[in-house]
């Protein structure tokens, strides 16, 4: 009796001792395999915005490259038979269609709240008249600097805006640029200037004085406008992109509207809204929209220096500029 009691119990501690051992192993797997799984979703996650970042930033490229060619083609002889201010009109309402549609989506998902409702206070608002008067002037610009550079020098021309932007990042927003980002404007700046030497003739520059005039009120006008965006839809970061999108495209129909009746009134009652609207032209209208869209996205998720020079960053980089991007 005695020995069948002192086995009894033995076994009853071995069996206590088994349970734990299989306790511990069973334990240490699921933290691992936690640890992993949460290391193989982070992971993930970065190779998802990254993608996301690549996708925008080709796109971006593709659009904003071909603005400028999509401009001179919608010319006939010589000249835009069209309302440039029309087709301006017309940018912004289909920038402002878009936005609607992604919304629409969106409460469908997930329903109307406080972040992606239309309704909103006046503070809010009052704000998006500036970036969009500034627009405005910029893109009637783009349509006359053509009289005086053909595409290919507007493209290199253009890259003042970067430039500009960079300066007014530093003034306005008050952050700091890499110095990958300094050096890049320096370069940016010296290929500007060394593309526009002409050999060939007795002018220094391929442009003339009033085609630099233009491309450097451009530049101005779009890294002031960009920039003052960016610091407008970041204020709120919660924000749904496309509500603030909505309102800044309102804003620029509206303006667009007063430059129809102030400058082709005329023209838009006796020919029409749509007169020498071409195929070309459509194409150059959804170009211009579509920038809109992904130049918007990328100020809202990453930062307008993103915008130009992202390709020369790291992938990965954690840096608080494209973190949420």
């Amino acid at each position: 009796m005695e020995y069948r009691k002192i086995k009894d119990e033995d076994e009853v501690r071995d069996a206590g001792v088994e349970d734990v051992g299989k306790s511990f192993l069973l334990s240490v797997p699921d933290n691992d395999l936690s640890a992993e799984a949460e290391t193989k979703i982070d992971s993930h996650r970065e190779k998802v915005k990254w993608k996301r970042k690549s996708v925008v930033t080709l796109a971006l490229t593709v659009l904003t490259s071909s603005q400028a060619i999509l401009i001179v083609w919608s010319k006939r002889a010589g000249k835009y038979e069209y309302s440039v201010t029309t087709a301006n009109f017309m940018v912004e309402t289909l920038k402002c269609a878009i936005s609607l549609v992604a919304l629409g989506r969106i409460w469908k998902k997930d329903g109307v709240n406080e972040d992606n409702r239309l309704t909103t206070t006046l503070d809010e608002v009052i704000v998006y008249p500036i970036p969009a008067a500034l627009y405005l002037v910029k893109n009637l610009l783009q349509y006359y600097i053509f009289a005086y550079v053909d595409a290919p020098g507007y493209q290199i021309l253009k890259n003042f805006n970067i430039i500009s932007t960079g300066v007014l990042y530093r003034i306005i927003l008050k952050k700091k640029l890499s110095e990958i980002q300094w050096a890049a404007f320096v370069l940016l700046a010296a290929g500007c200037t060394t593309a526009q030497l002409n050999s060939n003739s007795d002018r220094v520059l391929q442009t003339p004085f009033q085609g630099w005039v233009m491309a450097i009120v451009m530049a101005l006008l779009s890294g002031f406008a960009g920039v003052y965006t960016e610091a407008i839809i970041k204020k709120r970061p919660s924000r749904n992109i496309n509500v603030q999108n909505f309102w800044l495209y309102v804003f620029g129909m509206c303006f667009n509207a007063v430059a129809i009746l102030v400058q082709d009134f005329d023209a838009v009652m006796n020919k029409g809204f749509f007169h020498g609207y071409s195929f070309i032209t459509v194409l150059m209208i959804f170009n211009h929209a579509l920038s809109g869209i992904a130049v918007s996205m990328v100020m809202k998720y990453a930062d307008n220096i993103v915008k130009f020079i992202q390709t020369l960053r790291h992938p990965y980089s954690r840096t608080s500029s494209s973190k949420n991007f």
